[in-house]
């Protein structure tokens, strides 16, 4: 693709989204949403950061904020990498249901296909553990930005979970279906319920500091 859908406005992405279009869809919606959540932990480091009393965990929030970037940079790659995997998908099916050679590109392209969104819950799994960290180590007045950062990483998780799975259901070979679907299913059994109990935890500190 010439095009980079992630050069696209809010507005002109949204549009796209809309409209009776391939590309984007499910999984570069989850990839961008990934990227969102970690941009707020992200920027709940940078307001922290140079604040004399945060002084002393400093190296710690540089670190998790250099590794939130680049869990950022690598989702808005992805959104452009989902696309460019749909297109394949879609020449497969176009071909004539008379070519030999049918079934096989349907099979390849459709496990290629899978690998973005398999992408996306691995880059929203390291989202997770960041956030978490940012948790512990920034200012209290920006939990409510990490709150918002674990519930954006959940919704992308579970939202790329389902765009690997409705590939691996159209694939013949079950004995690959089976592998990448279980590799999915233990990173979003394990990380959803950690993104929910962040969000929970850092919504709890909010209203404890309200009632204070």
């Amino acid at each position: 693709m010439d095009e980079r859908l992630t050069e696209l406005s809010c507005e002109e992405f949204a549009e796209r989204l809309a409209a009776r279009e391939g590309v984007p869809g499910g999984g570069g919606s989850a990839a961008l949403v990934g990227a969102l959540g970690a941009s707020l932990c992200s920027m709940a480091g940078a307001f922290t950061l140079g604040k004399p009393r945060f002084a002393a965990v400093e190296s710690e929030l540089e670190r998790i904020m250099e590794e939130a970037e680049d869990v950022r940079f690598r989702l808005l790659e992805l959104v452009e990498e989902d696309a460019e995997g749909f297109l394949p998908v879609s020449a497969a099916y176009a071909l004539s249901r008379d070519d030999p050679s049918r079934p096989a590109a349907i099979e390849r392209a459709t496990e290629d296909a899978c690998m973005a969104p398999l992408a996306m819950v691995g880059e929203c799994c390291r989202a997770v553990t960041l956030l978490e960290e940012m948790g512990r180590h920034c200012s209290r007045l920006l939990i409510s930005d990490v709150a918002c950062g674990a519930l954006l990483v959940r919704a992308a998780l579970e939202t790329a979970s389902v765009n690997v799975y409705v590939n691996t259901t159209a694939l013949a070979d079950r004995e690959v279906a089976d592998r990448i679907e279980s590799t999915c299913s233990e990173l979003i059994e394990e990380y959803v319920p950690r993104a929910e109990a962040l969000a929970s935890e850092m919504t709890s500190l909010i209203g404890a500091r309200r009632s204070a």
